[in-house]
């Protein structure tokens, strides 16, 4: 009866070390397949610009390819749910930003926790939204824009393309007492081909799209950040206009489902910061308007901190202002 006992106590001691045992052994082999990196808005956004980028050089650094997936709707929300649902495996990570990780905490009813239902990984990048408008707008600068959407009150058609722009057009109608119609798209790429060709009137967009402006078919009036950008520096901001509460840049990070081994958390933390620091990387990602965040702040724990002091700070804005997803 002893020896059974002793080999039963045996037996339950190997077994409640296994899971700490399968955790170990999947960091060290891991990764052995590609990954997959969900995108929550459509080829061709901002977002989407720095996923691929950065997934081509973490491939190097972690020897399988990053597959990006765009799971696109509902201000991102629908492939942040996809990304919750995932094996915490390390397997699927979700490259998220303030609208998915905060934002909607506030604006949806959510089948998930933005801020406990993932482990952060780092934040990437920061960038700035731009206010656009049509080509045919007759505004020549930010005033008489504002003087021109005051005298057509709900006359005015805007696209919100995402948490941060919803965010941002409600900020600009209160600061500038306007009001517009909200015209709720997938992402920026689609309401950028319908401001393109007239069918709305403004949106908040990234610097990715200022080769538009460039080229005439869009206009551009401000800039919702703290200092003027480098990739044009001639646009002011809006906090140079009286309107600081306008001065919102937004910030991308990796997250991975809840859960999560750290030491596989670790292996994507380094290939990550390895691929910022890549001259030819940094080049690409300033391109597009992309601030990189300084190497001392590319940990997960920068990231949880920014998730929770935005989570202070926008959601009672949010809610101050009524502000609801369509």
């Amino acid at each position: 009866m002893k020896l059974a006992r002793r080999n039963f106590l045996h037996l339950a001691a190997g077994a409640a070390a296994l899971p700490a045992l399968s955790h170990v052994a999947l960091a060290q082999s891991y990764p052995t397949r590609p990954i997959t990196m969900v995108v929550t808005y459509p080829a061709g956004a901002g977002n989407d610009a720095v996923g691929r980028i950065l997934a081509e050089r973490m491939r190097s650094s972690l020897g399988q390819p990053i597959v990006i997936e765009n799971v696109t709707g509902a201000d991102g929300s629908i492939g942040t749910g996809r990304a919750t649902r995932a094996k915490a495996d390390g397997y699927t990570i979700i490259l998220g930003d303030q609208g998915t990780h905060v934002l909607n905490g506030a604006l949806y009813s959510l089948q998930y926790d933005v801020l406990k239902d993932f482990t952060p990984i780092l934040p990437l990048v920061r960038i700035s939204p731009i206010l656009m408008a049509r080509k045919t707008m007759p505004a020549k600068d930010a005033i008489e824009l504002i003087a021109w959407l005051k005298a057509k009150p709900n006359k005015v058609s805007v696209g919100i393309t995402a948490g941060y722009s919803r965010l941002l057009m409600a900020l600009f109608q209160k600061e500038t007492a306007a009001r517009f119609a909200f015209v709720p798209y997938r992402g920026g790429a689609p309401a950028m081909q319908d401001l393109v060709a007239g069918q709305i009137d403004l949106t908040f967009s990234l610097p990715i799209q200022l080769s538009l402006v460039q080229a005439g078919s869009i206009k551009a009036y401000a800039v919702a950040s703290d200092t003027r950008i480098a990739l044009s520096p001639d646009l002011p901001t809006f906090a140079e206009m009286g309107m600081p509460a306008l001065s919102c840049s937004i910030w991308y990070g990796l997250f991975a489902p809840r859960g999560t081994p750290m030491e596989i958390i670790g292996k994507l933390n380094a290939a990550a910061v390895e691929g910022l620091a890549d001259p030819a990387v940094r080049s690409r990602l300033a391109d597009l308007g992309c601030e990189v965040f300084p190497p001392n702040h590319q940990t997960p724990q920068t990231l949880g901190a920014l998730q929770s002091a935005d989570a202070e700070k926008w959601w009672p804005i949010i809610k101050e202002l009524g502000i609801k997803a369509e």
